[in-house]
């Protein structure tokens, strides 16, 4: 079953009227099943930070459907979307984005509060993620109070407390050490092998990309080649660097 169906997605930016256009993505198409781990790369401009914007409905396609569970997120109106993200999609920013007035427990269960969930299950989910995540101890913590690891595992926490269909990352390591980048991969590789989470992850980082299942690689806002791990995560990341020098995208290349 498919997740995730997107069927040849144009963006343009730009003005017809004044000849000044930008084709962030061409004709675009790519499937996601349920459980898979995905990973989207490509160099500067290649359209998946587009990609990404399209897939969380922060934007809208040009041309083509995004198909979610089924739905086209973008032909709802704005209280069935609203609706529509808090049930389906689940987010993890590179910034974390958490409030510093709440608590990483508080931070957590915020999905769940403004679902109106009863006390029983608030906290058992928080503590299941807390576990799965290596947080117990920092749940009474402002989140000022806990490093940069800590604060993406716990942006993790929030995105997947209430089950989404779909977890959206945009970059989940980029602000994080190699060894924070260590933990929070690791823990989304076993949050996708043990809960059967569907994952799609932008990333420019050839390391992160190898805990992914499937590797699919944009150049000039099309597809470009796709990557499916066989064996050890060691070599899927060779296949990887030598996939994005091909594309022409270095491993370290920023978005």
């Amino acid at each position: 079953m498919f997740i995730l169906e997107t069927k040849g997605l144009s963006k343009i930016y730009g003005s017809k009227g004044k000849g000044v256009t930008v084709k962030a993505l061409d004709d675009f198409s790519m499937n996601v099943k349920e459980g898979e781990f995905v990973g989207v790369m490509g160099p500067s401009g290649s359209g998946k930070t587009t990609l990404l914007n399209i897939l969380a409905t922060i934007d809208s396609p040009t041309s083509g459907e995004v198909l979610i569970n089924g739905k086209n997120p973008h032909r709802l109106d704005e209280d069935e979307l609203a609706l529509f993200r808090r049930k389906n999609l689940g987010f993890i920013f590179q910034d974390f984005n958490l409030l510093d007035t709440l608590s990483v427990k508080e931070n957590i269960i915020l999905p769940l509060v403004l679902e109106g969930k009863g006390q029983k299950e608030i906290e058992k989910k928080a503590m299941d993620m807390a576990k799965i995540l290596n947080i117990e101890e920092i749940l009474n913590k402002r989140t000022y109070e806990i490093s940069g690891g800590q604060q993406q595992r716990t942006a993790c926490a929030r995105a997947l407390i209430n089950d989404p269909s779909i977890i959206l990352a945009d970059e989940p390591t980029g602000n994080l050490d190699s060894k924070a980048s260590m933990d929070l991969m690791e823990a989304l590789e076993t949050i996708n092998e043990k809960r059967r989470a569907t994952i799609v992850m932008v990333t420019h980082d050839a390391f992160a990309a190898s805990f992914c299942n499937r590797i699919v690689m944009i150049k000039d806002g099309k597809f470009y080649l796709e990557l499916v791990k066989s064996s050890s995560r060691q070599v899927f990341f060779k296949e990887i660097l030598d996939g994005l020098s091909l594309i022409g995208g270095g491993y370290n290349e920023t978005i």
